[in-house]
């Protein structure tokens, strides 16, 4: 006999969620605790795969909670259940390292950074559609991973600073960054042009560059990445709105080691400088707006990219939260 979507997931509260429009950011689910067949996440996953979409299409980031997904595998054959196809990490900028089949430690970069509020891979042409976290060790303290719907911030930027989003949407952005050869983990940009462009032959990096619309200056000991200008606002064709789909406050903020500066890291598309003020003023409406749930072992969180903007907070040691990105 077949089991409902009702008998496999349960909608329950938690008290860091917000309601937006009546509807719960993000939606967290549970299996139910007086079914009598509880079925893996996997196959209930794959039982429900519609109901799942149309929940993630309503609230922008669904967290699977209290199921049982103890190690990187069991995650893995999570994101397989839903069935979408790989993304190949072509062009971000965090260090990573491949633990099982898709999946990938999360951004690696030192506990007491905090990672600026970004859209998976905005600063390139191909950018996942959808992400999954996993959180294998959760925190000894701290070590969210706060989330924001994008066009909250739209919205609330247009009203704010409306010249300004109209020079935005007009110009779009550029994004600098200098890369080393090899990856410096202290960074939380310090992704190496070899892991970049997954290749140590320079010919290879400058093809899969173009193929990305990014220009490379080669330096005595690095190579200068330029990207852009792309757009900062799109439109979410499914939801029918605009979004702030840029990694601008992300950059100006954090893109930040002993190669780059973080105020040139990022510019409007026809070069002229940021006002900084306005950027600043962003981070703060970003962290008023945003959702953090402090992570649980075992949890599943799905974030759809084209929604939701994410971040990480500083954190003690242990942490471990694994990711997985799909097109």
């Amino acid at each position: 006999m077949a089991v409902t979507a009702a008998e496999s997931f349960v909608e329950i509260k938690v008290p860091q969620q917000k309601l937006f429009d009546g509807v719960s950011f993000p939606a967290v689910l549970s299996p139910p605790s007086s079914s009598a067949t509880v079925l893996p996440l996997t196959r209930s996953i794959k039982a429900h795969k519609p109901y799942l979409e149309s929940l993630l299409l309503k609230s922008g980031a669904l967290l699977f909670r209290g199921f049982t997904v103890n190690t990187a595998s069991d995650f893995n054959d999570v994101v397989e259940a839903f069935g979408y196809d790989e993304l190949p990490y072509v062009g971000g900028a965090a260090p990573r390292t491949n633990v099982v089949g898709r999946v990938f430690t999360a951004n690696e970069s030192p506990p007491d950074q905090k990672i600026p509020f970004h859209h998976e891979m905005a600063q390139v042409p191909e950018f996942p559609s959808k992400l999954f976290f996993f959180c294998e060790v959760e925190p000894a303290s701290g070590g969210e991973t706060p989330i924001v719907l994008s066009h909250v911030v739209y919205e609330n930027m247009k009203k704010r600073y409306p010249e300004f989003v109209e020079r935005l949407e007009e110009h779009g952005l550029l994004y600098i960054r200098v890369l080393g050869e090899d990856d410096n983990p202290s960074s939380p940009i310090g992704r190496g042009w070899k892991s970049t462009f997954l290749t140590s032959d320079k010919t290879i990096a400058e093809q899969r560059a173009t193929k990305l619309g990014m220009k490379l200056e080669w330096l005595e000991d690095g190579v200068k990445t330029i990207m852009g200008p792309i757009p900062a606002v799109k439109y979410d064709k499914s939801r029918n709105r605009k979004i702030w789909f840029n990694s601008m406050v992300a950059a100006y903020t954090g893109w930040e080691d002993e190669r780059n500066d973080p105020v040139k890291a990022v510019t409007f598309g026809d070069g002229q400088p940021l006002p900084y003020d306005v950027v600043y003023d962003c981070l703060k409406l970003l962290e008023e707006e945003s959702v953090a749930i402090p992570w649980q072992k075992g949890d599943v969180l799905l974030i759809d990219n084209w929604a939701v903007l994410h971040s990480r907070k500083s954190f003690i040691p242990p942490r471990r939260v694994l990711a997985s990105l799909v097109k």
